[in-house]
């Protein structure tokens, strides 16, 4: 495989690596996994995607797709299993494409990237990448899919409300008060800053 979404592999790792901001094994993993679930999604018009990881994989799809964390049509589902799965919007009909670790024994570069065996000191990168392009799509399994409903489309945006706590606007959909006040705070603690 010389290519990956009609991208010249070269090509790919400079545009992808300029986006994600640093090269990463698994940007160019989930380009040959974005390449191989869009070769099976020919029959649709528009579909979604849902990710498995929040690391690298969600970078490739953005890149090589339009669908986007932005736009809704890219879910981030973070099962901690390097997967991604296209989809028909309506139908959730689709394929899930994965890295196949059972398939690794012949690559223990990527085997040993992967499954953590050596830290990432230990890791030849540029004998990773050689193994990587040589293994092309013989490391990834995929299966036929039908996303539950509760992951398909988008969600209807309710009406905005202005929390009780805090002040601030929300979606009055989560209640009197945001998910920030009920508990959900990404912050350890919050001090306004006036300008």
């Amino acid at each position: 495989m010389t290519k990956i979404c009609s991208l010249g592999i070269e090509d790919y790792i400079s545009k992808l690596t300029k986006f994600h901001g640093n090269f990463a094994p698994g940007l160019l993993i989930g380009g040959y996994m974005v390449d191989i679930a869009s070769r099976n999604m020919t029959q649709y018009e528009f579909f979604d995607a849902i990710c498995e990881s929040s690391s690298c994989l969600p970078d490739a799809i953005q890149m090589l797709t339009p669908c986007t964390v932005g736009n809704g049509w890219l879910k981030i589902v973070d099962t901690g299993r390097f997967a991604i799965s296209f989809y028909e919007k309506k139908s959730g009909e689709g394929v899930r494409v994965f890295l196949d670790a059972s398939k690794l024994e012949n690559y223990p570069e990527i085997k040993n990237w992967f499954l953590r065996l050596k830290t990432k000191q230990e890791q030849d990168k540029d004998a990773l990448v050689r193994e990587i392009i040589s293994a092309g799509d013989k490391i990834y399994s995929m299966m036929n899919i039908v996303v539950s409903p509760k992951y398909r489309g988008k969600h209807a945006h309710s009406s905005i409300g202005i929390c009780g706590s805090c002040g601030e606007a929300f979606p009055e959909i989560d209640g009197k008060i945001c998910r920030a006040c009920q508990g959900a705070s990404i912050y350890q603690e919050t001090r306004p800053h006036m300008f």
